[in-house]
């Protein structure tokens, strides 16, 4: 008989007060073995996002997940460890050309990364549009490829946190997904498990990502910071502008293709600018003296994208998945492009089929947008402002609606903003 009833714990947290260490302890574990139903925790999930937690309680609750499953020991692996996550966001390919520039400079870049849901596109998806290309790896191939190449992206194990895992699914259909308290611990869960030694956050802001505001943007950034400079990582937060897509590709193969321009020294400006400071980021915590820029322009970087795609199955030069149907969206009249909205550009790709609406709906790789123009390009009428990839035709007219709403023209040139917005340590 336990000493707790998950009533109980709901109604404190309903309430306002709260948890103890025992509580929480309990809670988390007993959800995990199903002791807890899944409408009881829906029920605690919502007490959390509308009373919040104490960094105490946050901390306990991280702390709880993790011991859920199971620690990776990356003691073994002679290089310093530094690995990145993103609160996700539109056109955010980084970590593709990201992890093999910091392992060229030297780090371990132990990368677990997601899949795509809604409007934000997902790691993984996109890798897996490289034919061959596996997601699932042994803890033992993951300590040997990091030790190997210095570089891996990869799927958590389902050892790893997996309190986080059956959380997560939850929260997504109870519209408890923005509690803070449930953010943090979800990331901060899996990368303080996986045992790197430093972490950069780039938490995105704006209308792309989930974050809509810069104050809740750092505060999320603070709670994430403090959990795991708490835990021995040496964590810094990035907060960097999500209200533009980043780059010209939205959707799987498209960022594939842009991500591997980057490597080559081409691809946007601003993706070549967000991946070089995140790396500085990442090395710094990591404490190797490097200078991205350069090693991003000898072609380093590129050698270990090939050696890391291999090593997990994938040929780097086979041809990526390109869709069936392509339409381009033009300009109605002549203007400057005052607004490309990130939201309304990744919904349109969502809905050509490079997103899912459920956890185990397919992607298509091919689908995606294509953008032709960023805010401050002047345009005519009837030049192209986008192109539509699909393979399903009768997914182009709801895409074409929602994309023609996400570019503005107007007459004035509009402001420049920063790409980074803030830094938080």
């Amino acid at each position: 008989m336990s000493e707790f009833a998950a009533v109980d714990v709901i109604r404190a947290k309903r309430d306002g007060a709260a948890l103890s260490d025992a509580q929480i302890d309990w809670v988390v574990d007993a959800y995990t073995r199903g002791e807890v139903a899944d409408e009881q925790m829906s029920a605690l999930a919502m007490a959390i996002l509308l009373r919040g937690m104490t960094p105490a309680e946050i901390a306990r609750w991280t702390a709880a997940m993790i011991a859920s499953g199971e620690r990776l020991d990356l003691s073994a692996v002679t290089r310093p460890t530094a690995d990145k996550h993103s609160t996700g966001g539109v056109g955010d390919k980084i970590t593709l050309p990201l992890t093999p520039l910091v392992a060229a400079c030297g780090a371990a870049v132990p990368q677990l990364s997601g899949r795509g849901l809604g409007h934000t596109g997902g790691t993984l998806d996109k890798l897996e549009s490289i034919p061959g290309w596996r997601a699932s790896i042994s803890n033992d191939e993951f300590k040997r490829q990091l030790q190997d190449i210095g570089a891996v992206i990869c799927a958590a194990g389902d050892g790893l946190a997996p309190a986080d895992r059956k959380l997560y699914a939850l929260r997504d259909v109870t519209g408890t997904v923005e509690a803070i308290p449930l953010i943090a611990s979800s990331i901060m869960s899996k990368k303080i498990a996986e045992g790197t030694g430093a972490l950069v956050l780039d938490v995105k802001v704006g209308s792309g990502a989930f974050m809509k505001d810069l104050e809740t943007a750092r505060e999320l950034a603070r709670t994430m910071v403090r959990l795991g400079q708490d835990s021995g990582v040496n964590t810094i937060a990035l907060l960097t502008d999500m209200s533009t897509p980043l780059g010209l590709a939205v959707g799987n193969a498209l960022e594939v293709t842009e991500s591997v321009e980057v490597l080559a020294g081409g691809g946007p400006s601003d993706v070549v600018e967000l991946t070089v400071a995140l790396a500085r980021e990442m090395l710094t915590a990591a404490g190797i003296d490097a200078d991205p820029a350069k090693v991003l322009e000898s072609g380093a970087a590129m050698d270990t994208w090939r050696a890391m795609i291999s090593a997990q199955g994938g040929d780097p030069d086979a041809p990526l998945p390109v869709a069936r149907e392509n339409e381009v969206l033009r300009a109605a009249t002549d203007g400057i492009v005052s607004s490309v909205d990130a939201y309304g550009i990744g919904v349109a790709a969502w809905r050509l089929g490079a997103g899912r609406a459920r956890k185990e709906d397919p992607v298509s790789f091919g689908a995606g947008v294509l953008l032709k123009v960023k805010p401050g390009d002047e345009v005519r009428a009837g030049d192209v402002l986008l192109e539509l990839r699909a393979d399903d035709p009768l997914r182009i007219p709801a895409a074409r609606a929602t994309a023609a709403e996400a570019v503005v023209i107007g007459a004035e040139r509009p402001t420049s903003t920063n790409l980074v917005l803030d830094r938080i340590a």
